[in-house]
Parts: C-alpha cells; structure tokens; sequence
C-alpha cells in the first residue's frame, strides 16, 4: 500500500488540529493577557503547513468549520430531543471581539428551536432594582437547549471594576457569588462553556476605524467605545482577574485567540464539539410497542 497522498496527510492533520481545544484554549491559573497572543492561530492548517498560501489556508480553516458546526448541529437535535440536559455559552471580550460574529458563525446551521442568544446591555431601572444576578438568572437554558450570552454576570465585575462603581472588597465578594451562582447551574444540569475572546489593541483600533469608514456600518459606531479604549489596560487587569478568580473545574475559561476571524471561528466550533460530544447526548428511546400503531 502505498503513502497517503499530501491532500490526505493535510486533511487528517487539519482534523487532529482541532483535537483537545479544550486543554489547548483552557485559561492559565496564572492568566497573562499578552498582545502577541491575540495573534496565535493554532488550530489553522497553516500552523501545520507552513508553506500554504494564506489564501488557501483560511479556505481550508473555513471548510474544517463548516464541517465542525455541521456535527455539532447534529449533536444540538439529540440535545433538543433528549430535552435534559442544558449548554450555557458565554462569549465575553472587549468591544469589536467578534461576540456577534461568533454567535452567526457558530449556530447559522442549528435548530433555532433549540438555541437562544442573549444580548445583556445596560441595566434598565427595573434590573438595577434587583440584584445583578437576577436579570442572568431568568435568562439561563432550559432543558434541551443552548443559551448564548453575548456579554453576561460578568460586566458586573468588569466595567463596573474599571469605572469606579464598586471597590475591591465588592469585587471580590461578587466573585464569590458569581462562583457560587454558576456551581449552582452546573448542579442542576448545564454545562457551561466561558470563552474570553483575545484580541489586540492594535486590531481593536482597525475595527473601530473600519465602522467608522463603511457608512453601512456606521451604526455599529458608539463613541463611548473612545473613552472606553482609553482604559485598556485597566480592562485587562480586570478580565485577568475574573477570569483567574472564577476559572474553575465545572464551569471553566477558555481564551481564544480572535484577531482572525477564521481561526476564532475555528477555535469555537472545536470547543463546543468537543463539549458536546463529553455529554453522552441521544435520542430518546421510541415508544415500546410501535408495531401497534398505524397510519391511517
């Protein structure tokens, strides 16, 4: 027999590549959010063949997606028939990151029925009237589905940090309950999935210009997204916090490298594939006598 030709090596290389996301992306204890890591495209089939033109590698990276999001669409209906257990997604990064860009990307080709995306903006007067956990509590998957939270618990910790509402001590009681609050969820049956999506100051930068300069995205633009850049710093000090505070086993962070669109795809399908595959997901068994029915 002889060697498998080098579109076949590539193809069965690209499909280890994407093995093992969920140790390869998993958060450092000692998280350090570096600028040159926003950059890191390992799962890219360039990665493992230097000498692809770029153009051919992100078509291939593209490809290696489509089939990813294809089984994990199959996997997302036995989760929906089965209707017991619950997937929480939770997507946070600075402005531009990608939140919405994942959230298209990864559930194009899903059931709707079974999926919901959640966009947590700022706390409207009746929200701010409660705890901050309640508004997140009542938006929690039900049995069979997948929740998506476009930013979550989490900006209570962040922008309330940077800005001055709440000082250390409360930051670190909010730790505590946010840690608390999601051992609860996982006990009850969701498994929960946290992805820090990694990108750079520089890349940031040529995103905001880009609305700025596409009159079809203009209305994208906030300028309070200015002042907020000016902050940087103190924004990832405070991610490195959170993160490192409330990484732990039933309800992990990942950080994925987004500066390329194409890999941060690729490098979310994997996880949450490789999620979904660790829940023993099934359709129900059939009722026990079917041969006594008909169609009339």
């Amino acid at each position: 027999m002889g060697l498998p030709s080098r579109t076949a090596r590539r193809q069965w290389y690209a499909s280890r590549m994407t093995h093992n996301a969920r140790q390869r992306f998993r958060a450092s204890p000692r998280l350090k959010l570096r600028e040159a890591d926003a950059d890191k495209a390992v799962f890219s089939c360039r990665t493992a063949n230097p000498e692809l033109p770029k153009a051919k590698a992100k078509a291939l990276d593209i490809k290696r997606t489509g089939e990813l999001i294809d089984r994990i669409s199959a996997l997302q209906d036995k989760l929906y028939a089965q209707h017991n257990k619950k997937v929480l997604l939770v997507l946070q990064g600075m402005d531009t990151a990608g939140k919405d860009g994942t959230v298209r990307a990864m559930f194009s080709r899903v059931n709707p029925m079974g999926v919901r995306a959640v966009a947590f903006k700022q706390p409207t007067d009746n929200e701010l009237a409660h705890d901050y956990l309640w508004r997140v509590h009542q938006q929690v998957p039900v049995k069979g589905e997948i929740a998506i939270f476009n930013r979550s618990h989490y900006e209570d910790v962040l922008i309330t940090r940077v800005q001055g509402m709440i000082d250390l001590a409360e930051c670190q009681r909010r730790y505590a309950q946010i840690r608390d609050f999601e051992r609860m969820l996982t006990e009850t049956g969701t498994v929960i999935v946290k992805v820090f999506l990694h990108i750079s100051k520089e890349e940031q930068r040529q995103r905001l210009q880009e609305r700025l300069d596409d009159s079809e995205r203009q209305w994208k633009f906030n300028p309070a997204d200015i002042e907020q850049r000016k902050k940087w710093t103190a924004y990832q000090r405070a991610y490195e916090d959170a993160i490192r505070e409330t990484n732990l086993p039933h309800a992990p962070w990942y950080v994925v490298p987004a500066n390329s669109k194409t890999h941060r795809n690729l490098a979310i399908a994997s996880l949450l594939l490789e999620t979904l595959e660790h829940m023993d997901l099934h359709y129900p068994a059939p009722h026990p006598d079917l041969s006594s029915f008909t169609v009339e």
